[in-house]
């Protein structure tokens, strides 16, 4: 059961309505997995309400939607793990639970035994999925060395990275040779480097007639699928390709850059009536974002807003929508877009306004700086002579690799951990960093521990209320604030262990800002938390930012790290470049090229054969390349396919998004993940 539908058999008030807008073109004779009429009750509640559905043999298929939506739900019902209430549920012609040998079934909380090493947990699945002894170590085999785990046979599953445990599990997914697989969030947890590398490993799966159904709370892991359905409250309610879901959305976007952004989006967003051309305005790090009815009509009425207000612009243009606008759209006019609820602040820290900074602080006051920083445990070198300066009412993000040394940076940072040698200031002190009244002045979200499982969410908010010294007058308004903003408000008798993690980490945010820190550490806040609830973490910590407050955030997800002010990427504990996310896209050195083969996987695997592989990426039914040296290098892939007669077409530049942007800083520092 997925995180929403927990939480709506706690609060029936939870359900939402909405009607059906079903995509007609599959023809069901070329469906692997066909669905009709599917319902699922948990007593009165309805988790799934009439979903029809056609997924291809060989397609990559994208099921997205909110937590309570019903992906959780849906994927045991095909996993042959739940029965249906009502409908029909086809699997290579069979029912599901009879389909169950032939299908492979990645779940989201449990696939390995972490006490096991690979090998055994291959062998323990083998096992289970009674694959012949005889074929076993040649499957073994193909899937390590696909995975690129072969070397790492005997290191026991519980000592994996994230992105290596995945690929573990899905290898164990695939030993019994499934012909459908099921993936419920694969990629939460795992960096940007691994996630790239898993959905190349799942396009040469579809390639070889394998069907996939993935469900990913990253709408940029969703444009590398064939077809999406977006799913609301147990209902698809639009389906089709990633290029046709944002060319029938109806809305232009436009991107602006300004130095003076926090009035430009005030100018901007008083101007959202019902009579405008502006449908949506949003601030994302160095640019602000427009929706807007029609790009050319739209584009008018933003410059005219502008220069009336005397608001230079450095650049505006038109961009094509995003698989997010459509959406959040979507769930706009549903009503489910959840609204900003200002934090009730006492006074005593943050200001009412950005111009008014924590305690009357130049906003261009360093709240956080290091230089030199270093951490060695034993022989390795954690942190690597790491040099930050972060000031208050900016958000900086931390960004790098499984392992590259970010939480250890951050420990050291907000004095959790002793340094081996360097600087640190923090918030103006430089002596004892663990002193009390210098921990009044932080706020703190961990990856792992922030929250008591054993105590109830109002026990847990108590608790942080009063370890932080927050006044018994103002104890209960930020509490209501925290249940306010986790949609908890009847909930809070709930036992916090009982939470799915993705309302875990809303309250665990909640309770590391209550006492309106002037820093605020937060190492990966949304992991596991779907679009529409990252959304709203990051109109919060933008409203803190505004407010004063120096933050300092890591992330997996580049679509969030555009929200930062400023970020570096960090290598095996160096730090390889600095900038605003647009600076480092434009410091890239070539170009990226998009390219549409006949044959995909076949110039996928002849292209990696000339380039370094991490040059070449699958994107639905189109390839990335990144050249250095475009006209030299160009002509020779142009060559190379067409002697090895695979035609393409649409050959052409596209600009570097920030994951491309990491992804080429990492690899030519050394520092790509297994």
């Amino acid at each position: 059961m997925g995180q929403g539908e927990y939480l709506m058999l706690q609060n029936p008030k939870m359900r939402l309505s909405s009607q059906v807008d079903m995509d007609a073109s599959s023809p069901s004779n070329e469906a692997t997995i066909r669905v009709r009429g599917l319902f699922k009750h948990y007593g009165k509640i309805a988790a799934v309400r009439g979903m029809d559905l056609d997924v291809r043999r060989g397609e990559l298929f994208g099921l997205i939607g909110p937590d309570g939506a019903g992906k959780t739900t849906a994927f045991n019902i095909l996993g042959g793990v739940l029965e249906a209430t009502a409908g029909v549920v086809r699997i290579l012609g069979l029912p599901a639970r009879d389909a169950r040998n032939l299908t492979g079934y990645l779940t989201q909380q449990f696939s390995l035994y972490l006490d096991l090493s690979v090998d055994e947990n291959l062998r323990y699945s083998a096992g289970l999925r009674l694959v012949p002894e005889d074929q076993l170590e040649a499957r073994q085999r193909k899937y390590l060395n696909l995975m690129q785990l072969d070397q790492f046979r005997d290191r026991l599953a519980g000592r994996l990275s994230g992105g290596m445990k995945q690929k573990l599990a899905l290898c164990c997914a695939l030993i019994a040779e499934p012909q459908v697989l099921l993936l419920d969030e694969p990629t939460t947890g795992v960096d940007t480097v691994a996630r790239r590398e898993f959905w190349d490993i799942l396009a040469g799966l579809t390639a070889q007639g394998i069907t996939v159904v993935v469900a990913t709370p990253d709408l940029d892991e969703a444009e590398r699928c064939d077809r999406v359905a977006l799913l609301y409250n147990g209902q698809i309610q639009q389906i089709g390709t990633p290029s046709a879901l944002k060319a029938n959305l109806g809305l232009g976007r436009l991107v602006i850059r300004t130095p003076t952004l926090l009035q430009a989006e005030q100018i901007l967003v008083k101007a959202l009536k019902p009579d405008s051309q502006l449908v949506d305005v949003a601030t994302l790090g160095d640019r602000i974002e427009v929706l807007v009815k029609d790009a050319q009509k739209g584009e008018v009425q933003v410059r005219d807003l502008l220069t009336q207000a005397g608001v230079t612009c450095d650049r505006l243009q038109p961009e094509e929508p995003t698989l997010e606008n459509v959406f959040i759209t979507l769930l706009r006019r549903k009503g489910s877009v959840p609204q900003l609820i200002p934090f009730p602040r006492s006074g005593r820290g943050n200001q009412s306004t950005a111009s008014s900074p924590i305690q009357g602080r130049s906003p261009q006051a360093v709240a956080i700086a290091a230089q030199n920083l270093n951490r060695v445990f034993g022989n390795f070198h954690a942190v690597n002579s790491l040099n930050l300066e972060i000031r208050y009412g900016e958000v900086y993000g931390l960004l790098g690799a499984n392992g590259a040394g970010k939480t250890t940076a951050i420990k050291m940072l907000c004095g959790l951990l002793p340094i081996s040698s360097g600087y640190i200031s923090l918030a103006g002190e430089t002596g004892n960093l663990r002193s009390a009244a210098l921990r009044q002045r932080i706020g703190y979200m961990s990856q792992k521990f922030t929250l008591y499982d054993d105590l109830t969410i109002l026990e847990n908010l108590k608790f942080y209320s009063g370890v932080y010294g927050i006044p018994p007058r103002q104890q209960q308004a930020k509490i209501s604030w925290v249940l306010a903003i986790c949609g908890l408000e009847k909930q809070s008798h709930l036992m916090t262990g009982q939470l799915p993690g993705g309302w875990k980490q809303r309250v665990s945010f909640g309770a590391s800002v209550m006492h309106e820190p002037e820093i605020l550490f937060l190492d990966e806040p949304t992991s596991g938390v779907d679009v529409l609830a990252r959304q709203q973490f990051w109109q919060l910590i933008n409203d803190f930012a505004r407010n004063g407050t120096a933050i300092l955030v890591t992330t997996h997800y580049m679509t969030e790290a555009e929200q930062c002010n400023r970020m570096c990427f960090m290598v095996a504990g160096r730090k390889v470049t600095e900038g605003s996310a647009s600076e480092i896209k434009a410091a890239q050195p070539g170009q990226l090229f998009e390219l549409q083969p006949q044959h995909l996987q076949a110039s996928y695997n002849r292209l990696r054969t000339q380039l370094d592989p991490w040059r070449v990426s699958i994107f639905g039914d189109r390839l990335h390349i990144v050249l250095d040296h475009p006209e030299t290098e160009r002509p020779k892939i142009e060559a190379l396919l067409k002697q090895s007669n695979l035609p393409f077409s649409n050959l052409h530049t596209v600009p570097f998004s920030l994951e491309d942007a990491f992804i080429g800083e990492v690899q030519r520092a050394g520092g790509g993940s297994p």
